[in-house]
């Protein structure tokens, strides 16, 4: 009980951390906002608007959150600019998706096959990573498979990262058929008694028919091993670019099914309004957000916990 109490608390504290720069732009220029009012009207709200969309929460969502308020405002006839902290946190809330977390499903579902998409440089590679040494410390049985071989570094990169997370990784000779290495990873899964694995892809989303055609290839493949895989498509993006990653998961989700997303380097933007909007618009629950660069600085996404914490 004391250890799960630790780890909240130092979740708490590195998500506080992570999303500082956040904190210092979106929210300090809100906190300014209220505090230089003494009522709700149109002009503090727009102010807001401006606000949120220079932090790449996004035009769709922004107007969504404010027509929220409006309603809010007019329902309940508070006139007190402090009210509006309260409907901000709440509206923001509702508007982050959610499903049940991923460890509730690996508890019952054995292997649970992840494959992960994302486009190079993203920090999918690291993600991998991150994600094999949190289930490992979970207490889970985790295999790395390195379908990504049209690059002979993604293949060097994850092997360097299966050793730092004690995780055994199926990997063949770079330009091997990913759909092969995944088939291998899938059935050594099985056999060796696994409960999770782990499987890279290659970023091309420049070309979405080949990417479509790949994955989709992958997919009927590793079904033939077992039919349920993979329970979870996890597309990786990179916070920092804003609504470029927006743009990304929109492409992602043109030539595939993604069920989950996992944000990066949250910690080094202060545009970390993007989770609120790609969650908001895209309708696809936040699996995982990277708070910084340290292999155990990827927690599992809660929403009151980020909400609370920008608003801290």
């Amino acid at each position: 009980m004391f250890g799960i109490f630790s780890r909240k608390k130092k979740d708490k504290e590195e998500l506080d951390k992570g999303l500082q720069k956040t904190k210092e732009g979106l929210f300090s220029k809100f906190t300014r906002l209220i505090t230089s009012r003494s009522r709700i009207d149109d002009d503090m709200l727009d102010e807001l608007e401006e606000i949120l969309i220079s932090s790449d929460v996004g035009v769709e969502t922004t107007i969504q959150i404010i027509d929220t308020l409006k309603t809010r405002v007019a329902q309940n006839r508070y006139k007190n600019a402090d009210e509006l902290q309260q409907y901000l946190r709440e509206v923001i809330s509702e508007l982050l998706h959610t499903e049940a977390p991923v460890q509730e499903s690996v508890e019952v579902e054995k292997p649970y096959v992840i494959l992960v998409v994302g486009v190079n440089g993203v920090g999918k590679t690291t993600t991998i990573g991150k994600l094999a040494h949190k289930f490992t410390q979970e207490g889970k049985k985790v295999l790395i498979g390195a379908a990504d071989t049209f690059r002979a570094a993604a293949v060097d990169q994850l092997t360097i990262w299966a050793e730092r997370a004690h995780c055994p990784i199926v990997k063949q000779q770079m330009g091997a058929d990913p759909a092969s290495v995944a088939f291998d990873t899938v059935s050594s899964a099985k056999a060796g008694d696994y409960d999770v694995v782990l499987i890279d892809t290659a970023g091309r989303l420049h070309n979405k028919v080949n990417l479509m055609n790949e994955l989709s290839k992958i997919k009927r493949v590793m079904q033939k091993v077992y039919p349920f895989a993979p329970q979870e498509v996890l597309l990786v993006l990179d916070a920092a670019t804003g609504q470029n990653a927006y743009e990304q998961a929109k492409q992602f989700m043109s030539v595939t099914e993604i069920t989950g997303l996992a944000l990066t380097k949250l910690d080094g933007t202060a545009r970390g309004g993007v989770a609120i909007g790609i969650s908001a618009q895209l309708k696809v629950p936040i699996r995982y957000i990277g708070v910084g660069e340290g292999i155990d600085d990827l927690q599992d996404f809660d929403k009151e916990a980020f909400v609370a914490s920008l608003f801290a």
